[in-house]
């Protein structure tokens, strides 16, 4: 790989930039100093550093972040903070991205990565990744609802929900619920519960596929994927 790919890759700048970062002498491969944009580097063998500091090249980056409301999935906004925002500099380099999203009010799992491909099938409709949300719902939820969820709701606009998976963990004037969906419709969890004439108060995600939120997670603090969590969800994007 290129030195100056292998720097615009990680964020350093435009080639034109890297190229200027080359130039300045600040690059050296194993201890030699390196200005030539076209010089050959092999990332797993090979020592780069930067102003000293060594640079640890990964195609792709995994991440796992407890959410907190008031932050919005998205890599950029102009009024908010983003979820990108939370990131150390040393991830954010690696420019990922959320996928999917959870409203600026809920909180809880949501995965960063630059892997698109990966992203593209864990969101793809046809593949019915399974999203479970623990919520806290102003009013009794019954037995009626759980068969409601069953069947599939109307929501708002017409459409009819797939079949959910309602689990009632405490029932009351405020009951806290478990439910998993297999699709990501606008405001889905509170538009499914508006349908049976409930209101979410609080929502929380707390898996997708096969990836959990790991509980010794601050909200707002967020993890690399351990090697069994990466391979699950690549394992799982495989399945068809």
């Amino acid at each position: 790989m290129r030195i100056d790919k292998m720097l615009a890759n990680l964020g350093y700048g435009s080639r034109k930039e890297v190229k200027q970062l080359l130039k300045d002498g600040g690059v050296k491969v194993n201890e030699k100093m390196v200005k030539n944009a076209k010089e050959q580097v092999d990332p797993e063998k090979d020592t780069v550093t930067l102003n000293g500091e060594v640079i640890e090249y990964k195609e792709y980056i995994y991440l796992m972040m407890n959410k907190p409301q008031g932050v919005i999935s998205a890599t950029e906004d102009n009024h908010d903070q983003t979820v990108v925002d939370l990131l150390e500099m040393d991830d954010a380099v690696y420019g990922p991205f959320p996928v999917g999203r959870l409203d600026k009010d809920t909180e809880g799992l949501l995965l960063l990565t630059n892997d698109g491909k990966l992203a593209h099938r864990l969101l793809s409709p046809k593949k019915h990744v399974p999203k479970t949300y623990f919520a806290v719902i102003d009013g009794e939820v019954t037995e009626e609802d759980i068969e409601a969820f069953q069947q599939g709701v109307v929501l708002d606009d017409g459409y009819i929900t797939k079949p959910g998976e309602l689990n009632i963990i405490k029932s009351g004037i405020r009951s806290d619920i478990e439910l998993t969906i297999t699709e990501g419709k606008f405001h889905q969890v509170k538009r499914m519960f508006q349908a049976v004439g409930k209101k979410v108060v609080y929502l929380q995600r707390i898996s997708m596929g096969p990836l959990k939120l790991d509980e010794s997670l601050e909200l707002g603090e967020y993890r690399g994927l351990t090697e069994e969590e990466i391979f699950q969800l690549l394992e799982h994007n495989q399945k068809e």
